[in-house]
């Protein structure tokens, strides 16, 4: 039977590209030079702004949660901790990104939203390829390498799209850079979906309980206390 956590990264995909594309249809077309405009162009005000603050913190913190059950699913299966380790560090400062994106509106200060906005398309590209190499070195279920594979082409498509939105950025072609950036977002947000594929064969869950055993000095030093909580995060 699948694990329930097949839906995380499909909702999460699902809800950041419909946020998006919310932000585009609400934005007012007055103050756009080119259509589709860039992402913080449409969010430039409101209502857009508010709606894209709100999806961009909600979708940081799903990415976050994403990157940690990876992790978790990752921990005992690979050879090189330390590439796991890195992969969840580079994902959650993505996520950084997207939270300073996010909260400081591009209307307000429009080089930090821009530094956010780079953050996280530069460190999600990392991930990107990073989980490439390690899909393939892992071969989950035997379906590293078709896995890998679908991978491998989503992170060459968001490599070029990228190259192409700053070069045609920096020539002045605003129109068609802002297309690669749509897409290139587009792209990610589909490369995070296939990890529904890896996460329903594992059920990740809380246990919570009642007390935790403590060492035989920390007992006598807390002897008053009678009762503690403690959360464990298992995955089996």
């Amino acid at each position: 039977m699948w694990s329930p956590w097949v839906l995380l990264p499909l909702i999460y995909s699902v809800f950041t590209a419909a946020g998006l594309w919310l932000v585009y249809h609400v934005a007012p077309t007055d103050i756009w030079y080119f259509d589709p405009p860039y992402i913080g162009n449409a969010a430039y005000t409101q209502p857009g702004s508010c709606i894209f603050g709100g999806v961009m913190n909600v979708s940081a913190f799903m990415g976050f949660i994403i990157a940690v059950l990876r992790y978790r699913q990752l921990k005992h299966r690979m050879d090189k901790p330390w590439l796991n380790i890195s992969s969840l560090v580079v994902l959650s400062f993505a996520c950084v990104g997207m939270l300073i994106t996010g909260n400081v509106p591009f209307s307000v200060n429009f080089r930090i939203a821009d530094i956010g906005s780079y953050i996280t398309f530069g460190l999600g590209l990392l991930f990107c390829w990073m989980q490439t190499y390690i899909t393939l070195k892992v071969n989950l279920m035997n379906e590293g390498r078709k896995v890998g594979f679908i991978r491998f082409l989503l992170s060459a498509s968001i490599t070029v799209c990228m190259i192409l939105y700053f070069y045609l950025m920096f020539q002045d072609f605003h129109m068609n850079a802002a297309r690669c950036q749509w897409v290139m977002v587009m792209l990610l947000l589909v490369f995070f979906g296939t990890f529904a594929i890896e996460f329903r064969h594992d059920h990740f869950y809380i246990e919570y309980r009642e007390s935790c055993e403590n060492p035989s000095k920390m007992s006598e030093m807390f002897s008053d206390v009678s009762k503690s909580n403690c959360v464990t995060f298992v995955n089996p």
